[in-house]
């Protein structure tokens, strides 16, 4: 097994978690983005929530060190925690085929942690959209309008831990019914025979 999975299921627990309030800083509303400490004090949490075919979150969540990591969840999937993935992101600027991801539950829904490079912040803070699949079959699109301001609103929440570290808070069968944006409800059900899956 590789040393990414065992790295991304301490990430997991992390994520799961999600954001909470905290006494100083507040969690600040930007749009439709919310920004957040997390509630190790080790970082903070961008959340954005979007209607449709499950209700999806995204979470991009910056540390102190400069690690990130993204979880997407969605109350339809039906990951299991820990389980291993490999799936396709991509932003208006950047692609990470196959890109290694691990299994999560959180507040009623399924989903997958993952991390990428310093940079990523930035690449999502200028892209109009990100777009996963798992193989030929499409997890989501999700508009990422507001990006820009959302995360440097998450850079600065950070920059205020560092420089403030007192700041911070101490049973039924799957189905791949597709909506009418071509996107199955829950793209990690078993596929019909003959699709590309890994």
């Amino acid at each position: 097994m590789r040393p990414a999975f065992f790295v991304l299921l301490g990430v997991a627990g992390l994520a799961a978690a999600g954001p909470a309030p905290a006494r100083d800083p507040a969690p600040r509303d930007l749009g439709s983005w919310t920004v957040a400490p997390s509630t190790d004090g080790k970082g903070c949490f961008l959340t954005r929530s979007y209607d449709g075919n499950g209700g999806t979150t995204l979470l991009l969540g910056l540390d102190v060190d400069g690690a990130n990591r993204l979880s997407v969840l969605n109350a339809n999937w039906s990951i299991k925690a820990k389980q291993a993935l490999k799936l396709n992101f991509r932003l208006s600027n950047s692609s990470y085929p196959d890109h290694f991801a691990v299994g999560i539950v959180s507040d009623g829904q399924q989903g997958f942690v993952t991390s990428f490079g310093m940079k990523f912040p930035s690449y999502v803070a200028t892209s109009k959209d990100l777009r996963i699949s798992r193989g030929d079959v499409p997890v989501g699109r999700w508009d990422l309008d507001g990006a820009a301001a959302a995360v440097a609103a998450l850079e600065h929440c950070v920059g205020d831990l560092q420089v403030d570290p007192a700041a911070a808070p101490h049973g039924n069968a799957p189905h791949r019914k597709k909506s009418s944006d071509g996107i199955p409800s829950d793209p990690f059900a078993p596929a019909p025979h003959g699709r590309n899956q890994p």
